[in-house]
């Protein structure tokens, strides 16, 4: 009795697991097979894939929902778009939920998207739900927008000298890291062995220039989403004349001393020029005197412009006044003046109709 009750058992768990397995497969589900992880170029557009097929126990109304799942898991994710009741629906930031759109009509099992304009803050993980009752099933793709790498630069550091050390560079200015250089030789054969590369840098190290290293490199720059190219044309020339060129270097600096000299010393010359040109004109002022003045008395001035207009025609000139110890002895008896002793001038008489010598 007891092993046909063991079997009976045996069977009832067989059939139970069938009908669970069977539930499993009717059920809601997310079929994309995609990669969960996707890497675009700024300013591209990217689909983010949900298709979904349904279970025959599924006969709810459709509800899909895309999401920006918050990375802080204790913060609500953001709901970006939906489709419910036959409509779509856009939610939280304009900026972002306007440049979603809908692939295909997801009534017909493909609840796709695509993401247009993807700019550095678009970087994130979107998650993609489709719930039609009791049926429900999740998709997360994450998002990584970078830029690509800008055209790189080539350029040779420390001249191209043969028997010395010549540094090919390249540098792409703009791009997101991780940036991968590469060197390689488009004509003249191979990169030579001994050269050094760095793939992080861009630097291509030859430690011992020769003829047979010139010809023309190429330098390409990438990362996952793109690339950029430059060259440069290797040349080899002969070393310069160090001794000759110290040599002149100490010449030329000789000579601009001089030269500096030669300038201060005009300049301190120019300075006492001026100098002894102030000192002398200080001089010349101070030993200069104003001419004397021989102011002439009220009295003769006014007897001079009295006699004008009277006699307009006569001449008058002044006269130092005399001595009061001349006499009037030296007069004649007719009033005319004699000649004084000693041969001098005669003197002259006193008209009193004019009141002064005549």
């Amino acid at each position: 009795m007891e092993p046909v009750f063991t079997r009976l058992k045996v069977a009832a768990l067989f059939l139970l697991t069938l009908r669970l397995e069977t539930d499993v497969t009717e059920a809601m589900q997310v079929t994309s097979s995609g990669p969960q992880t996707i890497q675009m170029a700024k300013g591209e557009l990217v689909n983010l894939g949900c298709t979904y097929t349904l279970g025959s126990e599924d006969i709810g109304d459709l509800d899909i929902e895309w999401s920006k799942v918050s990375p802080d898991m204790t913060l609500k994710d953001q709901l970006l778009l939906s489709y419910t009741g036959g409509q779509t629906h856009r939610y939280g930031d304009p900026s972002i939920s306007k440049r979603l759109n809908f692939i295909a009509d997801p009534k017909r099992g493909d609840a796709s998207i695509s993401f247009s304009d993807l700019r550095l803050t678009d970087t994130a993980t979107y998650q993609c739900k489709v719930k039609k009752s009791p049926g429900v099933d999740t998709r997360k793709v994450t998002l990584n927008v970078m830029v690509p790498p800008s055209v790189p630069k080539c350029w040779v550091s420390g001249g191209e000298e043969k028997g010395g050390p010549v540094s090919l560079r390249c540098k792409s200015s703009e791009g997101t890291t991780p940036l991968s250089y590469t060197w390689r030789r488009e004509s003249g054969g191979a990169i030579p062995s001994t050269a050094i590369q760095n793939i992080e840098t861009g630097e291509l190290l030859i430690k011992n220039h020769t003829d047979g290293n010139v010809g023309s490199y190429m330098c390409e720059v990438k990362n996952a989403v793109g690339t950029g190219q430059c060259k440069y044309a290797l040349h080899a020339y002969n070393p310069t004349n160090k001794a000759g060129v110290i040599v002149g270097a100490v010449i030329g600096a000789l000579l601009l001393l001089m030269l500096l000299l030669f300038l201060i010393w005009l300049l301190i010359c120019c300075c006492h020029k001026r100098r002894y040109e102030k000192e002398v004109e200080n001089e010349i002022r101070e030993d200069a005197h104003a001419p004397e003045s021989r102011p002439t008395s009220r009295a003769s001035s006014l007897r001079s412009v009295m006699a004008y207009r009277t006699h307009p025609g006569v001449q008058y000139s002044s006269v130092k006044k005399h001595p009061s110890n001349i006499s009037e002895s030296g007069r004649s008896a007719n009033g005319t003046s004699q000649p004084a002793a000693g041969g001098g001038r005669p003197a002259l008489d006193y008209d009193h109709r004019y009141g002064y010598p005549v």
